[in-house]
This record gives C-alpha cells, sequence and structure tokens, in this order.
C-alpha cells in the first residue's frame, strides 16, 4: 500500500479490508496517497479496519500460529480526517460491533473530482 506498482489513473476502485491495521501512523497518508494517485478521477475505496485506540505486536494468529505483526487500531474519526487531508471525500461510513469484542469501522470515499 505505501509503494503501488500501478499506472496513475488506472483503477476504478480499491478494496483495502483490515490491511491498514498493519501501517503504521506515520505511513498512512503515504498509503492514501497513493491510492488517489493510482484511482481514476471520481473512483471509490472501500476500506475497512479495527476500531481503538492502541497499537499492539500480534504474536498469534488464526489458529494460533505464531507471528509478528503490529495491529493499529484507530477511531473513524482520524481515518476520515486522514482520507480528506488524502483529497478523498468521505460518502459513508458504517460502524460495526462497537459494543463487541472487536468493532470495526467501514468507510466508503471517493477521489475528490477537480
Amino acid at each position: 500500500m505505501t509503494d503501488l506498482e500501478l499506472p496513475d489513473a488506472s483503477v476504478a476502485g480499491l478494496l483495502g479490508f483490515w490491511s491498514l491495521i498493519h501501517v503504521p501512523d506515520d505511513a498512512v497518508l503515504m498509503a492514501f496517497g497513493h491510492f488517489k494517485r493510482v484511482l481514476r478521477p471520481g473512483g471509490t475505496l472501500l476500506l475497512g479496519f479495527h476500531v481503538g485506540d492502541e497499537s499492539r505486536l500480534k504474536t498469534r494468529g488464526y489458529g494460533g500460529h505464531p507471528m509478528k505483526v503490529h495491529v493499529h487500531l484507530r477511531q473513524p474519526t482520524q481515518v476520515a480526517g486522514w482520507l480528506r487531508d488524502a483529497g478523498f471525500t468521505v460518502k459513508a461510513q458504517m460502524l460495526l460491533d462497537l459494543d463487541g469484542s472487536a468493532p470495526g469501522a467501514v468507510l466508503f470515499a471517493r477521489v475528490q473530482e477537480l
């Protein structure tokens, strides 16, 4: 996500489901800049992520397999602000299971047209 090898304006839409959680805060704007670059004018982005206010090291994957990845939980307002800063317009937001054990959010955004 931080170095997409796709031509400019080459895709109509992008799906980023629960992958942004592995990008540190200081690289999110770079990733969103690449998303905007490869999307056609008016292109759409559907982004899903875990909601929270922490970063943690995950050492066990699904099924108990050992792993070592950082997981970054974020608030929807923070992600929406980064999207706007990168040139997107957030069109819709859906919050998932906010009172449960794995709260999430889905944001639908479009590249701002000139």
